[in-house]
């Protein structure tokens, strides 16, 4: 059997990649905060793209003298979030218009069933 892939994770990918261009210093919990994501899942997302060179990670000390991270997009990371911007957009485009055919022909079934059964 093969495996099960979640769809959604190169969605996470590309909002990931977009949260940590515009705010490098947060943590994975506040990550998977904004993100609307479990924690789990952001650790996950957050290991195959340093994996795959598109995120670093850098230590530092934050104010509660803990050692933080920041996870910076490297020039790799920078290139694909473009491409995967890209892709993204398309494919939403491509859901906005199957939605909007769907939300025609309900419409359309609305106002038959009206025209049949007026008040």
């Amino acid at each position: 059997m093969p495996p099960i892939i979640d769809r959604r994770i190169p969605d996470t990918h590309f909002r990931l990649l977009r949260l940590l261009e515009a705010r490098s210093d947060l943590s994975q919990r506040d990550l998977a905060r904004e993100l609307g994501a479990s924690l789990g899942k952001v650790n996950y997302c957050l290991n195959a793209l340093i994996d795959k060179g598109l995120v670093k990670v850098r230590n530092f000390r934050n104010s509660r003298n803990k050692l933080g991270y920041a996870y910076l997009l490297t020039p790799r990371g920078i290139d694909s979030k473009a491409t995967i911007a890209i892709h993204f957009l398309k494919r939403k485009m491509a859901e906005y218009e199957t939605l909007k055919v769907e939300i025609e022909q309900l419409q359309r079934e609305i106002g038959e069933i009206g025209a049949r059964n007026p008040k």
